[in-house]
Formats: C-alpha cells, sequence, structure tokens
C-alpha cells in the first residue's frame, strides 16, 4: 500500500515520517533526486554510483502478507568492514540457568540512572538483562531488559542479528539514527529496530526505558476479529523515517557492536553506516505514540480482559498465543455497572511483566512507581492490593476517569520467564517487602448472606 508523509517536530529536532504500518515504503534523500532505481531493484549501475543491498527479514519463499525486505542503495555496502571480535556482554545475559527458578511475585523499585559526572554510559553499555527464555540460536525466544545511560553513542553503532527490539522510553528521549533515517521517540511513544538493522542513539540527559525483545518473529497488528475494521492501534498512526545519509569518513575507526547469539561482538570500518542515500520495501523501523491508541473497554458489567489493550503482538506458531503482547493501560473511562472495576485477582498460563511510564497504576497506587517493574510469573496469583480491594468493593459506582495522566505497560508472554542475576540481586532494586501488600486481605465469608431477594422474602414471612 502507498504512504503519507508526516511531520513531528521537538524543542530542538524537526523530523518528516512516512505513514503507516507493513506498508511498501519509498523514499530519498531530497538532496539525491531520483536515487532510486526505476523499474527494478539492482541495475547494472546504481544512480549516483551507489551499491544496493538487500535487507531481508523473513525467508525469501514466505508467503506475501509475512514477506519482509528492503532495498537499501548506499555509498559502501555493509560487507566493507574488519573481522567481528567478541566482547564483553555487560548485563547482556542469555543465560537463563544462573540462579535457580524464582515463582514469587517480583517487583523492582526504579532502576538506577548512572550519574554522568561518575561516568558516562551510552545506550549499548547501559543494557541489562532482567528476564527472559528460549534461545537465539532456535529462534525461538524473548528477553526483557533494562536501558539506563547518559550519554549519547560517537561513532558506535548497534545491529541485533537475534530478534526484533520493541523500545519503550521512561525518562529522557531518544534521537535514534537508522539506516533508514532517523526518529526522535519521545516518553509514551515506542519505536521497533527490527533483527538486523544498525542504529545509533543520542540522548540529552539521563535516560532510562524498556526493551521487548522477540526471537523469530515480528511484530504486528492484534486481528481485531468482532471489534470489526478499526480500533486499537490504527495502522495509520505508525511512523516510518524518511531516508538521511552521512557520507563520512571515520579515520580513527567507527564501531559496529553486533549482538549474536546471546554474546556481543564488534568490528572496525572507516565510514558512518548510515549512508543509505534511498531505500523502498516493507521491512523498516517505526514509531508509534500510545496517546493515539484507541481504547475499547466495558459499557455495561464486568472487567474485560486486558488483551482488549493490545497495541503489537509477536505470534507463536500456536494460534491465538503469543511469543510476546505489548498491552498498554491507557487513560479511559470506567463504567461498569454493579461492578469490581480495577483488574480482577488472576493465576495466569502466561508470564506478565509490567512496566510504569508516567503515573500510578489503578491495582497498585503505591510501591509500583515509573521507572519500576513488576514480574508475576505463570500461575503465580496477583491482583489488586488491599487497600484497592476495599476502596473499590465499597465505592459509589459512577461513570469516572480511569489511569489520568498513567502510563502503565505490560509484556506478556507463553514462555515461563527465568530472571537473570543481575535482576534479582546485581541491581538491588527488588522490593522484599512486595508479597506484604497483600498480606492485610482478609476474609468478608459470611454464611448467613442471602441474596436481596430472599432478604425480603424472609421479611414478609415474618410480618405475617
Amino acid at each position: 500500500g502507498g504512504s503519507q508523509q508526516r511531520c513531528a517536530c521537538s524543542s530542538t529536532h524537526f523530523t518528516t515520517y512516512l505513514s503507516g504500518f507493513g506498508n511498501e515504503f519509498a523514499s530519498e534523500d531530497p538532496r539525491c533526486p531520483s536515487a532510486l532505481p526505476e523499474g527494478q531493484n539492482n541495475p547494472q549501475v546504481c544512480p549516483y554510483g551507489l551499491y544496493a543491498e538487500q535487507l531481508s527479514g523473513s525467508a525469501f519463499t514466505c508467503p506475501r502478507p509475512t514477506n519482509k525486505r528492503s532495498w537499501l542503495y548506499r555509498i559502501l555496502p555493509s560487507v566493507r568492514h574488519k573481522p567481528f571480535t567478541a566482547e564483553p556482554c555487560g548485563d547482556l545475559s542469555e543465560s537463563w540457568n544462573d540462579v535457580e527458578p524464582n515463582p514469587n511475585q517480583l517487583r523492582w523499585r526504579p532502576f538506577n540512572i548512572p550519574k554522568a559526572s561518575e561516568k558516562k554510559v551510552d545506550f549499548v553499555s547501559g543494557l541489562h538483562t532482567v528476564c527472559g527464555a528460549g534461545d537465539s540460536k532456535s529462534r525461538n525466544g524473548i528477553c526483557i531488559h533494562l536501558y539506563a545511560c547518559n550519554t549519547s553513542m560517537t561513532d558506535r553503532c548497534f545491529q541485533n542479528s537475534d530478534g526484533d527490539f520493541l523500545i519503550v522510553p521512561q525518562q529522557g528521549k531518544l534521537l535514534v539514527t537508522t539506516e533508514f533515517g532517523k526518529m526522535m521517540v519521545e516518553p509514551n511513544e515506542i519505536c521497533v529496530i527490527q533483527q538486523g538493522m544498525r542504529f545509533s542513539v543520542d540522548v540529552f540527559g539521563e535516560t532510562r526505558g524498556y526493551i521487548l525483545e522477540v526471537y523469530g518473529a515480528h511484530f504486528e497488528l492484534p486481528d481485531l476479529g468482532p471489534i470489526g475494521a478499526n480500533g486499537l492501534a490504527n495502522p495509520r498512526d505508525f511512523l516510518v523515517p524518511v531516508a538521511w545519509y552521512e557520507d563520512r569518513t571515520v579515520s580513527a575507526g567507527y564501531t559496529v557492536i553486533n549482538k549474536y547469539q546471546g554474546k556481543m561482538f564488534s568490528c572496525q570500518q572507516d565510514f558512518s553506516p548510515f549512508n543509505v542515500v534511498a531505500w523502498h520495501g516493507n521491512y523498516t523501523p517505526y514509531k508509534y505514540n500510545l496517546e493515539n491508541f484507541m481504547v475499547i473497554n466495558c459499557v455495561a458489567y464486568d472487567h474485560a480482559d486486558p488483551s482488549i489493550f493490545t497495541v503489537l503482538t509477536a505470534k507463536s506458531t500456536r494460534p491465538g498465543v503469543a511469543i510476546a503482547d505489548f498491552v498498554i493501560f491507557p487513560p479511559r473511562w470506567g463504567v461498569a455497572d454493579h461492578t469490581f472495576r480495577p483488574p480482577y485477582y488472576h493465576r495466569n498460563c502466561m508470564s506478565e511483566f509490567m512496566g510504569l511510564i508516567k503515573g500510578h497504576y489503578e491495582a497498585k497506587e503505591e510501591g509500583f512507581q515509573p521507572g519500576g517493574a513488576s514480574l508475576h510469573s505463570i500461575m503465580t496469583p496477583h491482583g489488586p492490593d488491599v487497600d484497592c480491594f476495599e476502596k473499590n468493593s465499597t465505592a459509589t459506582l459512577k461513570p469516572e476517569r480511569v489511569a489520568e495522566g498513567t502510563m502503565a505497560f505490560m509484556f506478556e508472554s507463553s514462555f515461563s520467564m527465568a530472571v537473570t542475576k543481575w535482576g534479582l540481586d546485581t541491581c538491588n532494586r527488588v522490593d522484599k517487602e512486595y508479597y506484604k501488600c497483600w498480606e492485610p486481605l482478609r476474609s468478608h465469608f459470611n454464611p448467613k448472606w442471602k441474596p436481596a431477594i430472599l432478604w425480603v422474602k424472609d421479611l414478609m414471612e415474618i410480618n405475617v
């Protein structure tokens, strides 16, 4: 399908985007008009003397609806680099057996951000794996990372050969430079950098956020079923960068960092990888503003399942079961009658990792803070704390705004996720008192209770 251009600006940057989800896009840097070859992908000689390079995000023979690829027309091809050598992994990990399994409810206080005055940390150096499962080699799995940094990447870029990154900024905006162009991503927005795409991150102070990584699948919009043709995250609200290039020699060496089979590698080259003058295809990075989500909610009774808040899903091979869903809990109206409106008490065959971008989460207004997180593992009980239960069991039900000024989210996965040593111990942010928020829950059981209609009948019989 076609696409349209949109402009977005922040206080310091002005960026143009293409609009749509999974479209066949085409873009040229305006400094080089007609850089895209006419009528073919790989001419004998490309316009402006560029190299043609295909980036494949799916097998060649995938059905058309899932076939992902883009053609990049660049000043020098990606293959021109020195050999990769092993790099320290820091706190990135795919070792799920380093610590014993922990089925308890887990909550993290806001993760620390390093002070620039003490140590300069860029986006890649500030990656920490919290939990995950599966295996990048077999192309089936999930990782959840935290990033905390204070410095822009200089003459360094990152490439994830294992899977896709869904990045959720919580504090501080990111200027993400990719081979396809630039994206400004602010808190309450997300961006997706798909497998193999090289990118660099500029930050503007102390910066923190969350990353959902999936192996073996790409994110897609959830099916709408009986909702119909419109709703949830609308395709036109996803934004793709426009072509931008720099023809820059880096005589001191440009570093390409490659995450491959769960390990880190780096190589050197003497030019910027952001040298793509034009590109076309349907395999691109993209961003999305969570404020654009069209919320569906109950308008009669009961609390609907949180799947109605799914923004993106990475499907498994089992129908209806996701490797991971990205779900949000945005501001909305609560109007359900004779209903306990907050989330219900729950044990789930899926893992639920939650984070908070801003505000106060309705089921736990204290303790769950922006920049923190929680993990409720497979079949681990969870639900509202005692204050939430008591308040909402006796509240006068009237239409009210829910989660005003708040944005919580959930990474939900069919994988039984293991927490890393960093997540359990090294980060020193686990709230060991978390379980106590449910301790005051008391029994309200009354064996003499009767439905209201029976009480009326008993009173009538007594009066007779």
